[in-house]
């Protein structure tokens, strides 16, 4: 497997973040694996892979989560407040995130990950 400059943001329990993993080893790609939910991201780091995925912080989050139902259900998050609920509970980040360089993706169907490897 050849190493690479790739970094997958990783949940483990997720069927979508393994598979897309399954595909990167396949081809060849060895990531970097990030399992942000034992390592968070602080903000910084968030602004930072939103900027690479060309995405308002906003749309980051999963909205369908039990954690985001519990604590933000009925509020009108901005870009700051979804970096603070992402960096407070970082089960609403958006799953799986490929990198590669200067660019993101999110695993979502997982052949996404085909896209960023062929840029």
């Amino acid at each position: 497997m050849v190493e690479s400059k790739v970094t997958l943001y990783h949940n483990p329990r997720c069927s979508k973040s393994r598979n897309t993993l399954a595909i990167l080893q396949k081809n060849g790609v060895k990531p970097l694996i990030v399992e942000y939910l034992k390592a968070p991201l602080n903000s910084r780091q968030i602004s930072e892979l939103c900027k690479k995925l060309k995405m308002s912080p906003t749309k980051l989050l999963r909205t369908g989560e039990a954690t985001y139902k519990e604590y933000y259900s009925g509020q009108s998050l901005d870009d700051k407040d979804a970096i603070n609920a992402m960096v407070s509970h970082p089960i609403l980040m958006e799953r799986p995130i490929i990198v590669c360089g200067d660019q993101a993706i999110i695993g979502r169907p997982p052949e996404n990950a085909l896209t960023i490897l062929k840029t």
